[in-house]
């Protein structure tokens, strides 16, 4: 049918694809597949009843003649597990595993484990690929271990046991840690431990005598598991990582930076109000909060009408923090890691599989508080870029620019040469004028810092 463009990342599966026509998601599952799909669809009914799963109907309309169709609602944003802090991972990973012990329950398991097969809505976890549920064999192992473990258990070990954030990383190894780098990396006292000796170190060790032996590999595809024993697994894994917390508990100056700041409280109350104010005067369905921190005027924004906001941030404990809290709340506030000076790029197969951070990071209204200067002045980013790079993501927003003899900026510039002699409100204002009406302004603070509430040409 005209219309259908098969999403690039999508080729993996050969029993079914991704396609976009429009707004709408469809999948379509081939005639060989579709038979199987009726046998667990009640399971995944259910799940998507309780909304654990992206909701399904089955449609006419198809992009080819080669099996049936199932359409599904777009998701309002697409994140990737290598923009996730240490709890949305591992919410996921938890997420994951309870969804294959109730399905396993019902005599369904999951043929992979890919963390991309998550994704979030605010704080939510929801899976999305509905191909990976199949009938489960009695006496078939867990074929998606390995997988798991690379995707969503090492990377959260990484910063479990070595205090090291695992998305730069995750970012340049899209399928994730591999089990050997880690045991590489690891302590003696970490391997002496149980559940580390027995998902890392022999799992490494099994990895390179089937790789260099084919008999080793068959008798482990020979042997059979008991159902009881397979969630026994799966139980034990849950345990164990919802134990799991990161080991670098010194507290960043970011990570209490809703606490500790320059503002005083009726400061801190007028920027909150001016937020809420600017973002009720349009129809606004996403927000981009860049500098998010945990998520403070984020919910100033979502107060003010905003449908959902998408936080970025560089502090892993801020994040952290953002993340627990939404959770906690229901908040419809997705916290995710960026630095703004080298953001994800489109990446993957073909560098198509994955989509970058200019690609996703269209919305309709753009928050910026205190934030330019971390990219003027810390990374050296020429003004009129940044400006120009700011009002690019969404067409209003709020901009707060920060004065160089702000007490920030300053400290800032005590151990460096100050090169920024271009560094200006006037400056600023005269950027952000070339590409956008400023509606309002407000002074927010004592060293002069200014709110601006745009709206681009």
């Amino acid at each position: 049918m005209h219309g259908f463009l098969r999403h690039p990342g999508s080729y993996r599966d050969p029993r079914g694809h991704i396609y976009v026509a429009g707004s709408d998601i469809f999948r379509t599952v081939s005639n060989d597949v579709w038979p199987e799909f009726q046998t667990i669809r009640p399971v995944l009914a259910r799940f998507v009843d309780e909304g654990r799963l992206v909701a399904f109907e089955e449609v006419d309309d198809a992009p080819d003649d080669r099996g049936h169709t199932l359409r599904h609602p777009h998701l309002p944003f697409i994140s990737y597990p290598y923009e996730w802090p240490f709890e949305a991972l591992k919410s996921a990973a938890l997420f994951h595993l309870d969804l294959q012990i109730d399905a396993l329950k019902h005599d369904v398991t999951l043929s992979d484990a890919s963390a991309y097969n998550v994704q979030f809505i605010g704080a939510q976890p929801i899976f999305i690929d509905h191909l990976s549920f199949r009938p489960y064999t009695e006496g078939e192992y867990w074929t998606g271990h390995r997988q798991f473990c690379e995707q969503f258990l090492n990377p959260l070990l990484l910063r479990s046991c070595r205090g090291v954030a695992h998305n730069e990383w995750y970012r340049g190894s899209l399928e994730g840690i591999p089990t050997s780098a880690l045991n590489r990396l690891l302590s003696l006292r970490h391997k002496s431990t149980w559940n580390v000796l027995t998902h890392v170190v022999l799992q490494d060790r099994l990895q390179s005598r089937t790789q260099k032996d084919a008999t080793t590999a068959d008798r482990v595809r020979s042997k059979k598991l008991a159902k009881r024993s397979y969630l026994a697994i799966l139980g034990q894994m849950r345990a164990w990582i919802a134990r799991l917390s990161p080991a670098d508990r010194d507290t960043t100056t970011w990570a209490s930076y809703a606490e500790n700041n320059t503002y005083d409280d009726e400061e801190k109350a007028q920027k909150r109000q001016f937020v809420r104010n600017a973002v009720a005067r349009y129809s606004v369905g996403t927000v981009i909060d860049l500098g998010c921190n945990t998520g403070d005027y984020s919910r100033s924004a979502l107060d003010g009408g905003a449908k959902r906001a998408i936080g970025f941030d560089y502090d892993q404990q801020a994040l952290d923090r953002a993340f627990l809290n939404a959770a906690k709340n229901g908040t419809p506030f997705t916290p995710l890691f960026l630095d703004a000076a080298n953001p994800v790029p489109d990446q993957g197969w073909r560098q198509l599989e994955r989509s970058g951070f200019a690609s996703r990071a269209q919305a309709d209204f753009v928050l910026a508080l205190a934030f330019e200067h971390h990219l003027a002045i810390a990374r050296n980013i020429p003004l009129s870029e940044v400006v120009d790079w700011l009002v690019s993501i969404a067409p209003f927003g709020v901009i707060e620019f920060v004065h160089k003899d702000d007490p920030t900026i300053q400290k800032m510039l005590e151990l460096r040469e100050d090169i920024f002699g271009e560094y200006s409100e006037d400056t600023f204002r005269a950027e952000l004028l070339r590409r956008a009406e400023i509606v309002e302004t407000q002074t927010v603070s004592r060293s002069g810092r200014t709110l601006y509430l745009f709206q681009r040409h």
